[in-house]
């Protein structure tokens, strides 16, 4: 598929995403529009994470351009490279916290590197990033004191402690109970409605699909490239491609694709 002209946003154009001789993907275009939820969607192994390792600068793509606002990450020298990625929030499937931290010294860690902040603004700071994401009160804890839903989101306040104009999750909602979830996929529609946040998301889980996503990008991992794009709930109903459409009704009574 190939992504319509526009120079805002981001852009990923005829990626493909190799590993020695094994192709993952190839091919692949989309585009995420400024403020929007974007879902990267598909069955196990079919290559959503490591798409979102390309987009976030940790994999170099064997062709094909990502492109932020006009301007391309790869073609970039390293210094403007670090300026782009100084623009990404960034939340793992663990929520990737420092187990030795607080809640709040995670947190703070970024703005120490990164910011000119006084201490005590710093632990200001942290300590509003953890109440948007309603763990006021927690600053002392440390990760293994509270829940997975919790880590998560004092995973989220970490990624939004530099205030980026992008946010990026893997499988957000993996290993949380259908009220954590549910919780957060509701954080997630109040940064993008308050703070015009946009919001690239990896998942396979329809609950949140269906919830949270503007637009989405459908990998397939027997042709190994994107094989839909565009809103779910349209292609539910809509897209050409079957696959697709068990992948969006499964569960629904509509036949499944159980190996996905």
């Amino acid at each position: 598929m190939t992504a319509p002209p526009d120079s805002t946003g981001i852009s990923v154009e005829h990626l493909d995403m190799v590993f020695g001789s094994y192709v993952v993907q190839r091919n692949v275009s989309f585009r995420v529009a400024p403020g929007r939820i974007f879902v990267i969607m598909g069955g196990s192994g079919c290559g959503k994470s490591t798409l979102l390792r390309h987009m976030i600068g940790l994999i170099r793509p064997a062709a094909g351009r990502i492109c932020y606002d006009g301007e391309s990450y790869w073609d970039a020298d390293d210094n403007r490279q670090t300026a782009l990625r100084q623009r990404f929030g960034i939340l793992f499937q663990g929520g990737a916290l420092w187990s030795s931290m607080t809640l709040a010294e995670n947190v703070a860690l970024p703005l120490g590197l990164y910011t000119g902040l006084s201490p005590r603004e710093i632990t200001t700071l942290a300590s509003y990033k953890l109440s948007l994401v309603g763990l006021r009160g927690f600053e002392d804890y440390l990760p293994a004191e509270i829940s997975g839903g919790m880590r998560k989101r004092a995973g989220l306040a970490r990624a939004m402690a530099l205030d980026p104009a992008i946010l990026f999750f893997d499988e957000p909602s993996a290993g949380l109970d259908p009220l954590s979830s549910h919780r957060l996929d509701r954080l997630l529609l109040e940064l993008r409605d308050s703070l015009g946040t946009t919001i690239v998301v990896v998942t396979h889980e329809l609950a949140s699909i269906f919830a949270i996503a503007d637009d989405s990008v459908f990998l397939d991992s027997e042709t190994r490239t994107a094989i839909a794009w565009g809103p779910p709930k349209t292609l539910r109903q809509h897209c050409e491609h079957a696959l697709v459409r068990d992948f969006l009704n499964r569960g629904s009574g509509a036949a499944g694709i159980g190996a996905l």
